[in-house]
């Protein structure tokens, strides 16, 4: 693996603003209120001939008993114990405090490297306050401005300078791998982190039944004999109404963008509260940008079972769902672990029937078919004629038809030929679109 570098200490230090300044990408959310970063962020980065892994982590608070507050500081812990090199970020302006020296503490048990950071140092006349954090035993420390991008060079060459050495398979690895990137999306309190925790075996997420605990777009690598697939755990989507604070409001942006940038969208519902606008909202954003759906329904262990129970879920589901027949559904608890694992069998297939290309000969030869069986109705005394088909596109499945007059060609049959297409050849989970070019 890329060598990890954890970038850890208390609340209010600039983590956030480091880890996107080293990385030069604005992933993690930077507020200045305190616990905004809850679960590990992790950004490849590369600096020199070198490249590593930015681990992002929320501020450590030792001892709190605040439930949120220990769930962040366990993180941490993981972010520490995974990594190869310890940046730990102080204050310079507020200089070294009792939760600086616990956090320092805690790190001189991991026998670990560990580089003081000492950041918000915007002017030399602070330069003198660093003598101070020799104390904390780590040796010289890197005084930075994360937010003006002062010396952050000075601190990417001691990083590389302290990197244990890549392996020669590395490279090699990096470009075998085919991985499929899925976005785990759905409301608040939903279980989305529940069911990668369950895929991973491991407490990779924060998990809580308070909604809203995951606020930023978290990626976890999963692989599973020769697949390999990239989890992004999204924050729970709320309604724009309901967004009350900035925070939660750049949460659901970068919801929406982990979808756009996933092959695999896993739609999780609430099998006791069902199919709700917001679901349907979020369904429409992941079809509308072609991504593959996958449709699960967790907590299903809450639910009352009888012989057709999961028939009269599934219809409900299609019901309210009208525009994602094509969606596979599968009902799951992350709690019991019921049919979770069969979830990675259809991510899967469906990212297969997102990348399917089928040859023009077979589809000229389907389209004459139903055209034959069922003709383009006529408008205005003029039918629609289609001359010629064919695939130009993959992920998502684009089609396009040479036809006498794009204008006749009705939504109605323009679903007729996609749904004709669909059951021809196999397209479960992938959105299929058709585009008409005149002759």
């Amino acid at each position: 693996m890329e060598p990890l570098v954890a970038i850890v200490g208390r609340p209010n230090v600039g983590k956030s603003t480091l880890f996107n300044r080293l990385g030069q990408n604005r992933l993690a959310i930077e507020e200045k209120q305190s616990g905004v970063t809850r679960d590990r962020l992790y950004l490849k980065t590369q600096w020199l001939d070198r490249s590593f892994i930015l681990i992002d982590t929320g501020g450590i608070i030792l001892g709190s008993g605040n439930k949120i507050e220990d769930n962040i500081r366990k993180q941490a812990e993981i972010a520490i114990e995974e990594a190869d090199l310890i940046l730990l970020i102080v204050d310079l302006r507020s200089g070294l405090t009792g939760m600086d020296m616990e956090v320092a503490g805690m790190l001189r048990k991991t026998n670990k490297p560990v580089t003081i950071v000492a950041n918000k140092a915007d002017t030399p006349d602070l330069y003198h306050q660093g003598g101070e954090l020799y104390a904390l035993g780590f040796g010289e420390p890197v005084l930075v401005s994360a937010a003006h991008g002062l010396n952050t060079g000075e601190l990417l060459d001691n990083i590389v300078e302290k990197l244990p050495e890549p392996s020669s398979e590395l490279k090699e690895l990096e470009e075998s791998e085919d991985v499929i990137k899925t976005a785990i999306a759905g409301r608040p309190n939903v279980g989305k982190s529940s069911l990668i925790n369950v895929f991973l075996e491991e407490d990779r997420m924060i998990v809580t039944d308070i909604p809203g605990t995951t606020r930023d777009a978290v990626d976890s690598y999963l692989h599973m004999g020769e697949d390999k697939y990239l989890f992004i755990d999204t924050a729970g989507i709320r309604r724009k109404s309901r967004v009350s604070d900035s925070v939660e409001y750049y949460s659901v942006l970068r919801s929406f963008r982990a979808m756009e940038k996933a092959d695999v969208v896993i739609l999780v519902i609430d099998a006791v509260e069902m199919v709700t606008d917001q679901d349907k909202r979020i369904a429409g954003y992941a079809q509308e940008n072609g991504k593959g759906i996958i449709i699960a329904v967790n907590k299903w262990d809450l639910i009352k079972k009888e012989n057709k129970t999961v028939k009269e879920f599934t219809q409900k589901v299609r019901k309210e769902l009208t525009f994602l027949q094509y969606a596979p559904v599968i009902f799951v608890s992350a709690k019991t672990k019921q049919r979770v694992f069969k979830i990675l069998d259809l991510i899967k297939k469906v990212a297969e029937n997102r990348k399917r290309r089928i040859a023009t000969g077979l589809l000229n030869n389907l389209i004459r078919e139903v055209v034959a069986i069922n003709p383009p109705p006529s408008f205005k005394g003029k039918a629609l004629k289609i001359y010629y088909v064919t695939q130009v596109k993959e992920n998502p499945p684009t089609f396009l038809l040479f036809v006498n007059d794009p204008e006749l060609l009705h939504f109605s049959y323009k679903r007729y030929l996609e749904n004709r297409i669909r059951e021809a050849f196999d397209f479960e989970g992938a959105p299929i679109r058709i585009i008409t070019r005149k002759r």
